[in-house]
């Protein structure tokens, strides 16, 4: 069970731990905490730690293909506002296709979001980009967004997606799919947006996965 102290400002977890959301660690504490806890899921909590800028802004990477079906654009954009609506940056490729949708979808939710362009300058990212980052490395920067990103998330996708969904489980990141994303060993294919921001809390927060929502 998970608690939150308004005065103190800080997460509780009933084993007593508090959260160190600048490091996204759990804390040994002694004691029973302040007066003011109060019981809190795991939807709110991420929201309240980004709302009011208590945690370091760690991103979720959403990726897929340049030239997603009308579907797999909608979804990205569904994603990335459900979560942006969180307080969690986006982090992408930063071009057009699901990237692009993901990061308007983020943006519309008052989310930072992030672009690793392959390009050589900033200006090649796509309209809806807070945070260009011009690699200059071409399709080798995938490595850099798998390294980056919390956790990643795939909508669809083709072998640029690969990489990068493998590079993400190469470095330990749990990597969701949406809409045919690529079948690889270790991928978590989920079947809506929703399970998507589900599985995620947990991540977040650095919690069990059986943590209640």
């Amino acid at each position: 069970m998970l608690r939150y102290s308004e005065s103190a400002g800080y997460l509780w977890h009933a084993d007593g731990y508090r959260l160190d959301a600048w490091s996204w660690t759990w804390v040994p504490t002694p004691g029973p905490g302040p007066d003011d806890l109060a019981r809190i899921g795991t939807a709110e909590a991420v929201t309240r730690l980004h709302a009011e800028r208590r945690c370091r802004l760690v991103p979720v990477a959403i990726i897929g293909p340049r030239d997603p079906d009308p579907e797999r654009r909608a979804v990205a954009e569904s994603l990335g506002h459900a979560i942006g609506a969180l307080g969690v940056p986006v982090l992408c490729g930063g071009k057009t296709g699901v990237m692009e949708a993901a990061a308007r979808g983020a943006r519309r939710a008052g989310a930072l979001t992030i672009g690793f362009v392959p390009d050589n300058d900033w200006s090649a990212a796509n309209s809806f980009i807070d945070l260009p980052l011009a690699t200059g490395l071409g399709p080798a920067r995938n490595i850099l967004i798998a390294r980056a990103a919390r956790a990643l998330v795939a909508v669809g996708g083709h072998y640029g997606t690969i990489t990068e969904a493998a590079y993400g489980l190469h470095f330990g990141k749990p990597v969701f799919g949406l809409c045919g994303a690529p079948d690889i060993p270790g991928l978590c294919h989920l079947p809506s947006v929703e399970a998507v921001r589900t599985a995620l809390l947990p991540i977040l927060l650095r919690l069990p996965p059986q943590e209640e929502a």
